[in-house]
């Protein structure tokens, strides 16, 4: 796994998994859902599990709640192991992606019914009920049943109930994944915003990559059971550890290189076309004389002539916001380019034009194998 950078040691752990592995069943058919996963949660982050369906984010969270034990290692909180405590026992609350709320009983009473378990006194459930309802902004649906409000009002109540005990932690589990896509954006930004103005630790859970990269402080990027790179939207997006996160997170071209030096951290290569460019390499990597390069769609540029690459235009799809060219290279793999649309004119290619491709200085990144 790809070491963090050193800042991620600055601040409190608060939720630490050591060396975790789960295995379900025995014998031949066994199967290790977490291969030796260590991860340390910072206080007060916004962080994020992701990867895609099977990769064990889930079981991880699961863990974290006490409805799974490890097989091996220790899952500690503030330092103290909790491994052992049920649910009940862990300062930890769970939203789940079905939300689980009484559709019986009003916004109020779904909100304040984990406080009446926990024996709070009456007065102090009014006021924690009523500060709740105002951060997720539902005042004037209080005494409206759960089964007559929408399914992003619906959501809300489910944080505000999670929320509402004061947990250490909060773990959410793909609660966005049942939204229409517009409802699904508003609540990023307002999910980000309640886990800011409260102050407690999200562990949140998708496979969503630019939910992940719009709510996150921090990423853990997961597959078959291992953590591949944990770090911040930009080290992930920008310095991928290897070729399955530069082409889990975004959309990216992956192009074959000849390395032919290494200076301070960046290497020259050679692309197919003979043209020479720069292309970083990430601390500890020694490539190979061949090695794949990445690029980013938007980190490149299409030229009637010219570039670094050339090839004829595949397709141009038009997203509104920008135009995607794709562009097939002399060696028949697909190069595409991301471009900005103007108002005032077309991205000025057709499908059968000869195109060349411009890679920014800093665009390419050494990839490991």
């Amino acid at each position: 796994m790809m070491p963090e950078p050193a800042a991620a040691q600055d601040k409190r752990v608060a939720i630490e998994a050591r060396g975790i592995v789960k295995q379900f069943g025995e014998g031949a058919g066994a199967l290790r859902a977490l291969d030796d996963v260590s991860v340390a949660i910072r206080e007060n982050e916004f962080f994020t599990l992701l990867g895609p369906s099977g990769c064990g984010k889930t079981t991880l969270l699961r863990m974290i709640a006490g409805f799974e034990f490890p097989t091996e290692g220790a899952i500690l909180l503030y330092g103290e192991d909790i491994a052992g405590l049920p649910p009940f026992k862990r300062p930890i609350n769970t939203v789940f992606q079905s939300y689980a709320l009484f559709p019986h009983l009003t916004v109020w009473e779904n909100v304040a019914f984990g406080l009446e378990m926990l024996g709070r006194p009456r007065a102090e459930i009014a006021a924690r009920v009523a500060e709740m309802l105002k951060l997720v902004r539902l005042e004037e649906l209080a005494r409206r049943r759960t089964d007559q409000i929408s399914g992003g009002q619906a959501q809300r109540v489910a944080l505000a109930r999670a929320l509402a005990p004061a947990p250490k932690v909060l773990l959410l589990d793909e609660p966005l994944s049942a939204l229409d896509y517009k409802l699904r954006k508003e609540m990023q930004i307002e999910l980000k915003r309640m886990q800011s103005e409260t102050g407690i630790t999200f562990v949140f859970v998708t496979h969503d990559q630019e939910e992940a990269l719009t709510m996150s402080d921090r990423i853990a990027v997961m597959s078959k059971g291992r953590v591949l790179q944990i770090g911040t939207p930009w080290d992930i997006y920008d310095k991928p550890a290897d070729r399955f996160v530069a082409d889990f997170i975004g959309e990216t071209n992956f192009i074959t290189a000849s390395v032919l030096g290494i200076e301070q951290g960046v290497a020259t290569v050679r692309l197919s076309s003979g043209a020479e460019i720069p292309a970083t390499i990430a601390e500890g990597l020694v490539p190979k004389s061949e090695a794949t390069i990445v690029v980013r769609p938007e980190h490149a540029r299409a030229v009637p002539a010219g570039g670094q690459l050339t090839g004829i235009v595949e397709n141009v799809v038009y997203f509104g916001t920008d135009t995607h060219i794709h562009i097939k290279l002399a060696g028949g793999e697909l190069f595409m380019v991301r471009q900005q649309n103007s108002r005032t004119q077309s991205c000025g290619f057709e499908v059968g034009d000869r195109a060349g491709i411009e890679i920014a200085p800093d665009a390419a990144q050494v990839l490991r194998d």
